[in-house]
């Protein structure tokens, strides 16, 4: 990060992985260990698109807490802070560690670890958009959600009464920054790996995703 760059931290969102209770969309295809495997690489491929970025903090946002060995030893590989999701739903737990964030810092963004098609030039793009004097930024999903979100204060009815897990996510977050008169950005969209579809397409597009890569990295 350039000496003279605002901070922006990065938050990462990610569950433990699980086996039967991750990626659970995936394990028809591909069965419970295969599907937390998956999660895995993706997990780490978010943490190194976050930490390469250089925007500024990585923390590392645990659920259903921060316990799990995995997410302890990739906090230590990264050197990054690991803490709790704290919430209801998905909206409480990204209004909750946004806020906390920005009660620190100018702007911050959450991210997922669905989106093997994220990239460094993304989470930057975002983070030069909230330096520049945007609210928000958007990275839109191509099944209607989004894949990262980011914003520079807390409105806490941008979270309120969305439709999570569906793909009107996207467009009701566009109509709650539309209604609080904020300016945002959008970056390019990617497809998030939930289901065997998804898997089908991006496991011949990024090789650390085939079933030999997952066995190396287990």
């Amino acid at each position: 990060m350039s000496a003279m760059a605002e901070e922006i931290p990065v938050l990462v969102f990610t569950r433990a992985p699980v086996p039967g209770r991750t990626k659970t969309q995936l394990i028809p295809a591909v069965g419970a260990e295969d599907a937390c495997r998956i999660h895995k690489a993706m997990v780490r491929h978010a943490m190194m698109v976050a930490c390469a970025a250089d925007c500024g903090s990585v923390i590392i946002h645990g659920a259903p807490d921060s316990s799990h060995p995995f997410l302890r030893k990739l906090a230590v590989d990264y050197g990054c802070a690991l803490t709790s999701q704290e919430g209801v739903d998905r909206g409480d737990r990204i209004q909750e560690a946004l806020g906390r964030a920005l009660e620190c810092f100018g702007g911050a963004i959450v991210i997922g670890t669905d989106c093997p098609e994220m990239t460094v030039q993304d989470i930057r793009q975002a983070a030069d958009s909230l330096r520049s004097g945007c609210d928000a930024v958007l990275g839109p999903a191509h099944d209607g959600g989004y894949v990262l979100i980011g914003m520079r204060r807390m409105e806490p009815q941008v979270f309120q009464g969305i439709q999570w897990g569906t793909d009107q996510v996207l467009a009701q977050t566009r109509s709650r920054f539309e209604s609080l008169g904020w300016s945002w950005h959008e970056l390019e969209s990617r497809r998030d790996l939930d289901t065997p579809e998804d898997w089908e397409i991006l496991r011949e597009t990024y090789p650390w995703l085939s079933p030999a890569a997952l066995a190396l990295n287990e």
